[in-house]
């Protein structure tokens, strides 16, 4: 299987680390021009020295996601810069674990904003030009709290159930424009897995020693998969919520796995 983005644009966001580093990365290695979007200018700045100094194409753009206008403006500068945008990666997103009757209008406000109010203004905006185009590709970034309740995130879930629920709608509604979206939950080493994980008793060891693969995926095993779904290769593949977790999703709480 050879994966060729040469000739193809590709919208990242929440690139300045972790999976959007890696997607990044990537995508830029198989060939496209990716512009990457994260509010950290600084990380964001590494991310792009590194990148360039590979050879690959990537320009930085700082954003925050969490205001509709901000959303507006990097998608803008995307068709600016290149035309048009082949792939739209939504992959910001994060929360800390908190007990749903602490958390208050605003951190309600601002985890919604970024989980879901971001992916779906960012869609809504690349929809009509995907269309005009003769189709696109819309990968999101989702999780496990999105489609079972996890304690502490009670908003982050709901929201990524939110973008769960869009990624269905856009492949049921768009299909037919060329245009397919699909979603990745992960388990990945990421920053913020780490600092979630450490949040329970165990910390990361211990949630990773009770997985089925006893360990954390790596934040390049999710980008793969990422630009694998939106490759040619995944044609057929649409409206799709994939696990990319090592199995469990697929574990019962009850099942022993000693």
């Amino acid at each position: 299987m050879n994966i060729d983005y040469t000739g193809k644009s590709i919208v990242i966001t929440g690139a300045a680390g972790g999976i959007g580093r890696v997607s990044a990365e990537l995508f830029a290695k198989l060939g496209g021009q990716v512009l990457a979007a994260d509010i950290d200018t600084g990380a964001l700045n590494s991310t792009v020295e590194h990148i360039s100094a590979q050879g690959g194409r990537v320009t930085p753009f700082t954003a925050d996601l969490t205001r509709p206008d901000e959303v507006d403006r990097f998608v803008d500068a995307a068709f600016e810069h290149f035309g048009k945008i082949d792939v739209l990666f939504n992959n910001a997103g994060g929360s800390s674990p908190t007990p749903m009757t602490a958390i208050d209008r605003q951190e309600f406000e601002r985890i919604r904003a970024l989980n879901f109010d971001a992916v779906y203004h960012a869609c809504i905006r690349v929809l009509p030009e995907m269309v005009k185009n003769g189709g696109g590709n819309i990968v999101s970034t989702t999780s496990s709290a999105g489609t079972g309740a996890v304690a502490g995130l009670a908003v982050y879930g709901s929201a990524k159930a939110g973008v769960n629920s869009l990624t269905r709608s856009i492949a049921v509604e768009y299909g037919r424009h060329g245009i397919r979206a699909n979603a990745i939950a992960p388990s990945a080493a990421s920053a913020g897995m780490r600092s979630w994980l450490e949040t329970l008793p165990g910390g990361v060891e211990g949630f990773a020693a009770r997985q089925p693969m006893r360990r954390l995926g790596e934040p390049q095993e999710i980008a793969h998969v990422a630009a694998y779904l939106a490759s040619d290769y995944a044609s057929f593949i649409n409206g799709a919520i994939i696990p990319v977790d090592g199995g469990i999703e697929a574990m019962l709480a009850t099942t022993p796995i000693d």
